[in-house]
């Protein structure tokens, strides 16, 4: 946390040199101390300082200045930082002006110059000062200040995208929340800037993305090496575990994300059945424990980047990013996972990041308070989704198109459901059309499958989690996919016509290995994959495994 400020300032270099001096000595461990012989540059340096988010809690000025009265001074500075004590500095003459600033600008003390022994004089005065100022102070945040629209996509994905990288931010919406108001006077913002972000150091982004943020915030955007025994592309949990593997065992590594640690399973509220967490764990969580423990082990972590190909050049694997940059490797684990499908109904689209969200239920939960919300899909992501938002909005509507969640879901999150009063299944229901005001969603209109009677509903959010599809576009033909877009590997390779023509090793796959000699996959991209974080850990370990005996043949 940072220090709070005492500010002096004193057209006297003498004076201001001994109050400096003084206040160092007493408050220096709990106080930056801050001076100026100039009334003028005092009230810029405010600015600067209120720019960064710091406080001042003691303003101690001179009376006879040159450019300004002390009083004046103390005025203006309490403009900027109004719950700052000010104490005015006098000589025997100027007693009346005090006496009348007490009134005027609710001066707290005057001094008399000079004031030795400060022992006796000065600090117990402003210890009592700065004691009452302590009483009453509630920190500001101290970290990144995202401001924007409540119900924007951009700004949605920023706030997705920091929540994702275990950033920790302040959300201010700038129709209703007073801070950020008084952020946008300070910064002269205007609508076309939002998002902005306003960093620890004061500085501010203006219609920042994802992308222009991740290096103010020291994101790594480029690779350092020029050649890396195994890049793995994806962080979620097949690739986290292959991560923490292939640096524990000294291979040189790069681990590439698109957006955030984690995959899915880090945007998931609780995993309870995860072996060794018998109270369960956060996906954040899960995620912040494994990134800490591959870079302790020199693992490179790229975010966000986006690998758009993948080539071989024997023994090497060229990897372009979206950026145009390049990355070689004499291996590859692929591990980027599944997204979300998306809901084809009419109006859902238009709403998407405002109202409407796909896998989102942590990140705009308290957005929630006191609304109606709505979760279509009954498996484990819904139930945790659902479970989570009800900690906020009024009601939480699970919507599905089975009769019940027993085919679906997990017993012990049924059974978590039906204790949760305000938590209410909506059964053989589908979700036939989104409306919406403002350029946000408002209401949905539910379609009951049975007897197709159709009610209108309000609604302050959607979250849709309706199953996945495996992200594998990027990686056209070079790897032979199911019909649904999953990687085969081992055995599973033989059953497709292509096999033969693109594997050309003597020896078969080994169990993890795509129709690519060095190019494996893991986790839920994979065909056949059990979808569950502790497989898919399982498996990212053991593809480091198979990593090793490939690189003993090249």
């Amino acid at each position: 946390m940072k220090k709070p400020v005492i500010f002096s300032v004193d057209d006297d270099p003498q004076v201001l040199k001994a109050i400096r001096r003084d206040l160092r000595n007493e408050f220096r461990d709990d106080y930056r101390i801050m001076n100026t012989e100039s009334a003028n540059e005092g009230l810029e340096v405010l600015l600067d300082i209120k720019k960064a988010g710091e406080e001042v809690a003691l303003f101690i000025s001179d009376q006879r200045m040159p450019e300004m009265e002390g009083v004046a001074f103390l005025e203006k500075a309490r403009v900027i930082f109004p719950e700052a004590k000010r104490v005015l500095l006098t000589a025997y003459s100027d007693t009346d002006a005090a006496i009348k600033a007490i009134n005027d600008v609710q001066l707290d003390y005057y001094l008399m110059k000079p004031w030795d022994p400060p022992e006796e004089k000065l600090f117990p005065i402003l210890n009592d000062l700065l004691d009452e100022w302590q009483a009453g102070y509630i920190p500001d945040f101290d970290g990144l200040r995202i401001l924007g629209y409540q119900f924007s996509p951009k700004t949605h994905s920023l706030k997705d995208f920091l929540s994702g990288n275990l950033f920790p931010f302040q959300w201010l919406d700038v129709e209703t929340n007073e801070k950020a108001k008084e952020l946008i006077a300070l910064h002269a913002l205007v609508a076309k800037d939002f998002p902005a972000v306003v960093l620890d150091n004061g500085a501010v982004l203006k219609g920042v993305t994802a992308e222009t943020l991740a290096e103010s915030i020291g994101l790594n955007p480029r690779a350092k090496e020029e050649l890396y025994d195994v890049v793995i592309i994806g962080a979620g949990p097949a690739g986290l575990a292959a991560g923490v593997y292939g640096g524990s065992e000294g291979l040189k590594t790069l681990l590439v994300e698109r957006r955030a640690p984690g995959g899915q399973a880090g945007t998931s509220s609780r995993i309870e059945n995860y072996l060794g967490f018998p109270s369960g764990l956060s996906g954040a969580d899960l995620s912040r424990r494994a990134i800490t423990q591959a870079t302790r082990f020199g693992v490179e972590f790229l975010s966000p980047q986006a690998v758009n190909k993948v080539e071989v050049k024997d023994p090497y694997k060229i990897i372009t990013l979206t950026n145009g940059s390049v990355i070689h490797a004499k291996s590859v684990v692929i591990t980027t996972g599944v997204d979300y499908r998306k809901l084809d109904t009419k109006g859902l689209e238009q709403f998407t990041g405002a109202g409407v969200y796909y896998g989102a239920a942590t990140t705009e939960a308290a957005a929630c308070k006191d609304g109606d919300v709505f979760v279509v899909g009954g498996g484990n992501s819904a139930g945790q989704g659902a479970m989570y938002l009800s900690r906020f909005a009024r009601k939480v509507f699970i919507v599905v198109r089975k009769e019940d969640l027993t085919s679906t879901m997990s017993s012990y999150l049924i059974d978590q459901i039906n204790a949760t009063p305000n938590i209410e299944l909506v059964p053989c229901t589908e979700v036939t059309e989104a409306f919406g005001e403002n350029e946000r969603l408002t209401h949905l209109e539910l379609s009951n499958i049975s007897n197709g009677q159709k009610n209108k509903v309000e609604a302050r959010a959607i979250f849709i989690f309706i199953g996945a599809k495996p992200y594998t576009e990027w990686l056209g033909d070079l790897i032979i996919k199911n019909d649904k877009g999953f990687i085969a590997t081992g055995r599973d390779l033989v059953q497709f016509p292509d096999f033969k023509k693109k594997w050309k090793q003597a020896r078969e796959p080994f169990a993890l290995e795509t129709c690519q000699p060095g190019i494996f996959a893991a986790g839920d991209v994979r065909m056949n994959a059990m979808n569950r974080v502790a497989s898919a850990v399982g498996e990212g370990a053991m593809a480091i495994s198979f990593v090793h005996r490939y690189l003993e043949e090249i």
